[in-house]
């Protein structure tokens, strides 16, 4: 089924399944068939904070007077938290809007991406507080290998169903040879990659971006990085909800 921005053959979006059906045309929420949805949306609308709100002012002088071991600890987990949102800022929409079928999830996922970006503006927020030359930190990024090994994870069952996806709307079900290697697509391996995709997602969202947030709470504890461990807790409360 080939993928289209917007299709226009009529359709009754609440006959239509979350995935694999029409994709979805008018953007229109006067009747749902999930109002679950709707209400995920209005409590992340609800929730909408921006990372200048909190002065981080303080954290710069703690951070100055942590020893190094613990410098080190505090901006890797930076690093680690700024590369997974990195990866959910971009990757819902790239990876479930060209499957889903009706408007209100939509939305929502859209909604949800979009609150992944203030988390990864809210990193930038702290370490340019923090450090002189914040481009050190983030180049580091794409180069430290233990941070790589740990988004490998995620990002690969993204690029998993990415790939069957665009397969799988350009040339169908079937057998195909691309790039000299024969492709399999059919629904039930698409629907195979979603089901992952959205496991590790969701294991990412309720527990790999706590533990994370346990090192940040974990010097607030302490009296020390408490700017850093208010944005935390709100990213924590957006993560709750997705």
């Amino acid at each position: 089924m080939a993928y289209t921005t917007f299709s226009q053959t009529k359709n009754d979006q609440l006959k239509e399944p979350m995935f694999f059906g029409q994709p979805v045309n008018v953007a229109r929420y006067d009747q749902q068939k999930y109002d679950i949805f709707e209400k995920l949306i209005e409590k992340q609308l609800s929730f909408f904070w921006r990372p200048e709100e909190v002065d981080v002012s303080r954290d710069r002088i703690d951070y100055q007077a942590l020893p190094e071991h613990e410098k080190h600890i505090f901006i890797s987990n930076l690093k680690y938290q700024t590369l997974l949102d990195s990866i959910q800022g971009r990757s819902p929409n790239v990876a479930l809007l060209p499957l889903i079928s009706i408007p209100e999830l939509e939305t929502w996922v859209e909604t949800w991406a979009f609150s992944e970006t203030i988390h990864s503006r809210s990193y930038t927020h702290i370490i340019r507080n923090i450090v002189n030359d914040p481009a050190v930190v983030f180049d580091d990024i794409v180069t430290n290998e233990q941070i790589q090994k740990r988004a490998e994870g995620i990002s690969a069952y993204y690029d998993e169903l990415i790939e069957m996806t665009s397969y799988w709307h350009l040339l169908g079900e079937g057998k195909h040879t691309v790039n000299g290697k024969t492709i399999t697509v059919n629904l039930r391996e698409l629907k195979k990659k979603l089901y992952l995709c959205l496991m590790s997602v969701n294991a990412l969202e309720a527990i790999r971006f706590y533990v994370s947030f346990a090192c940040s709470f974990a010097f607030a504890e302490r009296e020390l990085m408490e700017g850093n461990a208010k944005i935390i807790r709100l990213i924590a409360r957006d993560e709750a909800l997705h």
